[in-house]
């Protein structure tokens, strides 16, 4: 029998908040937060900036997607027994988010630091070692569709919409976010991308080998700038390469013989040129993937993502030229400062960099385990306090996996959800 009566406020959709307040409590997330960002307010009351945050990530995790999502979760009367900040109304929310300052943006950053340093002293002993191991820290952005034409901080992309756009560094074997600006669609990423890895590098527990921290970034960050800075760093860094005329011509170099099965991708092949850009650093190597397809894999539209891969003399044919080529390859360029020596090593470094969209699920958790796929005030500081929030919840799901997941040897093999154990 189903009875459709009174709601009973005993009784929430949210009880599993209780994990991650625990979580946050035995992280003393709040409280280190507080510590790195210092006070928001002349008097020493109410709600601090760690509050805030938690507080936006708690409302997030729990289905709200707007600042009145806050109120709602309020009044939800079992829930705020459970949740890590009980009480923050949307209106206190957005008021206190207008007080930081771009200082105590940054500082929210050392705070997290901290965080995970303290993640780290909570794992057993191998898994600790293991990711003390080395560390791989991916740069990406993505963009969040807004409306309201006087948004602050907004403006339109080269697909005509109206975003704003973070722009993240992320811990890739934690999935949790190091680094992290509120951009508008009009900013390149390659102008702010030295200062977010510096900023990820301070970000990383202090126990990780330097010597063994590794960069990744998509085409996107194609520039001599990043490379230079990673290199002078002293880490090793793996960096998409825009497909422009002196890739081709370093294509034309590569023997038939010099390719390379790739590893776990059928139809693939790696090869290494000895070209480097003039302004990226001497050491610098051009890893190449191929990937041969199908004539129907291709796309008439020479606008469409898979045709631009093609080799310019192919990417010019009709299709019904195009079927009776030898062969049809997908062309990808990597610049490196990774070792690529043999073919097996060179087969490595292209298998881990594609790897690098782990970024993008911290992206699709913020955006769908929580609530970036918003940013809901005019007020950039406002929208800014909810894009923390919602890498904050993603962080906490890989902060709580890390700790709750079973460990085989030195890996993470499964956990509470069913992307590799993650939820």
């Amino acid at each position: 029998r189903v009875r459709v009566g009174r709601a009973d406020p005993s009784v929430t959709g949210n009880a599993g908040m209780v994990a991650v307040t625990e979580l946050l409590d035995r992280l003393d997330v709040i409280g280190l937060l507080d510590a790195a960002t210092g006070p928001i307010k002349q008097r020493d009351r109410g709600f601090g900036p760690g509050e805030l945050l938690v507080g936006m990530a708690a409302a997030q995790l729990a289905g709200h997607d707007f600042l009145v999502g806050l109120d709602r979760h309020r009044a939800d009367v079992a829930a705020q027994a459970l949740t890590p900040v009980p009480g923050l109304a949307s209106t206190t929310a957005a008021g206190l988010a207008k007080r930081f300052t771009d200082q105590q943006w940054r500082a929210t950053e050392s705070g997290l630091a901290k965080v995970s340093e303290r993640m780290l002293a909570l794992l057993p002993a191998e898994r600790a070692a293991a990711l003390c191991e080395g560390a791989t820290i991916d740069l990406d952005t993505t963009d969040v569709e807004v409306y309201g034409r006087k948004k602050d901080g907004i403006a339109y992309n080269h697909q005509g919409q109206r975003v704003g756009r973070p722009h993240v560094a992320s811990w890739a074997e934690t999935e949790t976010v190091l680094a992290a600006d509120l951009d508008c669609g009009l900013d390149d990423p390659r102008a702010t991308a030295e200062d977010l890895l510096q900023r990820a590098l301070a970000g990383l527990p202090r126990r990780i080998r330097r010597e063994r921290v590794r960069l990744r970034a998509d085409a996107g960050y194609f520039a001599g700038q990043l490379a230079r800075a990673a290199h002078k760093a002293g880490i090793g860094f793996a960096i998409g390469a825009k497909r422009v005329t002196t890739m081709w011509r370093a294509l034309a170099g590569i023997a038939e013989t010099d390719w390379r099965a790739a590893i776990d991708m059928p139809d693939a092949q790696v090869a290494v040129s000895t070209y480097a850009p003039a302004d990226w650093p001497p050491n610098t190597r051009l890893l190449i993937r191929r990937v041969r397809l199908t004539v129907d894999q291709v796309s008439p539209d020479a606008r469409s993502r898979r045709r631009r891969t093609l080799h310019p003399d192919q990417r010019a044919l009709p299709l019904a030229e195009l079927a009776h080529a030898d062969a049809i390859y997908a062309y990808s360029f990597i610049a490196t400062n990774l070792d690529t020596s043999t073919p097996d090593k060179a087969a490595a470094v292209e298998h881990w960099y594609r790897h690098r969209t782990s970024v993008e699920n911290i992206f699709r958790d913020s955006k769908h385990g929580a609530a970036l796929r918003h940013l809901p005030s005019g007020n950039k500081q406002v929208n800014t306090a909810w894009m923390w929030g919602a890498l904050l919840a993603a962080s906490i799901a890989g902060w709580l996996h890390q700790l709750t997941g079973t460990i085989l040897g030195d890996d993470l093999v499964a956990g509470h959800g069913v992307r590799d154990g993650k939820a």
